[in-house]
């Protein structure tokens, strides 16, 4: 049988690691609310000072400041999940399958903002978060696939595939931020403009002139 341990070393042990936990989960949520401020790009110390841990402690935690981006977007992405989420997919009449899909994406991009800023300019040289922004593309293309697969499916299979990467394009991040960064839409204003796309590109005959 193996030796054991005392009550006493364990309590230790559990409590330095408690301790490092605490620090870690410090070092990656100052840098979240520094990514929120719109500093997409903090140094060690500004992230050592907002976090309370020293700079060199930030280091022991993590190799390199590109491996801390990672451990933030896993981080963030973790806290939205239930907003990635699109419930009845494809259930009900057009309208109201515009207005769920174009509110469940600006509760999202909101949420994201920040991070996925950083995400998409860590994108060409960090395969990790490459192939991460990948499967989320993929999904929310997916999405907007089933939400509007009525008004898709009467295309010929040209058009039905143009028509679909063009309501992709309308629904993205990249669209979102350009509304309200480019042009300085509020979200409300952005969510507006991407249902007046999505409704005058997929609308059945007669459904736009109504909207």
């Amino acid at each position: 049988m193996g030796a054991k341990t005392s009550p006493g070393v364990d309590a230790a042990v559990d409590g330095r690691h408690a301790w490092r936990d605490r620090n870690l989960n410090a070092v990656v949520d100052a840098l979240l609310d520094l990514f929120s401020e719109g500093n997409l790009r903090p140094g060690a110390d500004e992230i050592a000072a907002r976090s309370g841990v020293s700079r060199r402690s930030v280091f022991r935690y993590f190799a390199d400041l590109d491996t801390l981006d990672r451990a933030a977007i896993d981080r963030q992405q973790a806290r939205v999940a239930h907003l990635i989420d699109l419930p009845d997919l494809g259930q009900g009449a057009f309208a109201e399958r515009v207005e769920r899909l174009t509110q469940q994406r600006v509760r999202l991009f909101k949420a994201i903002a920040p991070v996925a800023r950083v995400a998409r300019l860590r994108e060409p040289f960090e395969p990790v978060v490459a192939e991460d922004l990948l499967r989320n593309r993929r999904l929310f293309r997916r999405q907007v696939d089933q939400q509007f697969a009525p008004e898709l499916d009467a295309l010929d299979r040209g058009r039905r595939s143009a028509t679909l990467a063009a309501a992709d394009v309308l629904c993205s991040f990249e669209s979102w931020d350009l509304l309200t960064r480019g042009h300085g839409l509020t979200p409300k204003q952005a969510g507006d403009a991407m249902s007046r796309g999505l409704t005058a590109l997929l609308a059945p005959s007669g459904a736009a002139r109504k909207k």
